[in-house]
């Protein structure tokens, strides 16, 4: 993705004109939370301590140029979220600002932006660490942007899909019930791999991503690690040769950008050396004793 044109534009006379309409929006407003005392969603838990200045890059492909920057002058609390400032815009200055967001609780991982240059999730930082500002908001890099903040998941979610990213029973042994039980050991094997919530942040975070257009990516290799390594899953024979590609594995350099994105502290980058490791090994054993080698 092209950088913004860098020209901030601000939206509101001052200060104090960015306060909530009197008597707020009566409460109960889907995607807002605003309450019957006034208070703007991000302001509803907490006093206001100040403004910042947020520039939100504006797109509309089938419209603009280019993207740019718009700057909107923000009340904020304590515990006001990134996420709280960019609804208050819409609730209160600019309904047609978009992007996505569903839980605020870190769970779905839709509210994945750009902050000041970095991959964050927006429900997860907080304003008051960005204060004074400006605070610059961006989509996710590495992706096409459909409309201001949102970004086209297709590519990604093709990515994922092709590893097969589900368990894969034994045809010759399906397995129901109690028996499909783990023990915390097999659990472990795979459990930190399992935290991965499809954020994106390792995608925006990857440089591998931005110059190999075809690059599964670390989340896509890190789900198929994930399976590979849960017991109960008979499939690793089949993603080896999805994963075991010049644009699967062997485009990441272990940059560990990916790993230092996560926020739920999965290690995309270590999940991939494991791959690599595993599949040098499959060729080693496949050497030594092909699985064709008495046919003639």
């Amino acid at each position: 993705m092209s950088a913004p044109q860098n020209h901030a534009r601000r939206d509101g006379d001052d200060p104090a004109d960015t306060a909530a309409p009197e008597g707020g929006c009566g409460g109960g407003c889907a995607g807002c939370g605003c309450s019957s005392t006034g208070q703007s969603p991000d302001t509803a838990a907490s006093a206001v301590i100040g403004t910042i200045r947020i520039q939100v890059q504006r797109y509309r492909p089938d419209v603009d140029d280019a993207p740019h920057l718009m700057e909107y002058e923000v009340p904020w609390g304590q515990d006001t979220s990134v996420l709280d400032a960019l609804t208050w815009i819409k609730d209160h200055r600019d309904p047609t600002l978009a992007f996505r967001w569903s839980c605020r609780m870190a769970i779905c991982g839709s509210c994945g932006f750009m902050l000041n240059g970095v991959p964050k999730l927006g429900c997860e930082q907080f304003v008051r660490d960005y204060a004074p500002g400006p605070l610059r908001v961006e989509p996710l890099e590495n992706m096409a942007v459909e409309r201001d903040l949102v970004v086209d998941l297709e590519p990604f979610m093709s990515a994922l899909s092709s590893v097969r990213p589900w368990l894969v029973e034994d045809p010759d042994h399906p397995v129901e019930g109690p028996a499909n039980t783990q023990t915390p050991e097999q659990m472990l094997a795979y459990h930190d791999y399992a935290m991965c919530i499809n954020c994106m942040l390792c995608y925006a975070a990857c440089p591998q991503v931005s110059i190999a257009a075809d690059f599964l990516g670390p989340a896509a290799v890190t789900a198929a690690v994930r399976y590979n390594r849960d017991s109960r899953d008979h499939g690793s024979a089949e993603r080896l040769p999805l994963i075991d590609r010049e644009d699967g594995l062997w485009s990441c350099t272990f940059v560990g950008a990916c790993s230092t994105a996560c926020p739920k502290g999965v290690d995309p980058a270590a999940a991939i050396q494991q791959a690599k490791a595993a599949t040098a090994a499959s060729w080693a054993a496949e050497f030594v004793l092909p699985r064709h080698g008495g046919q003639r």
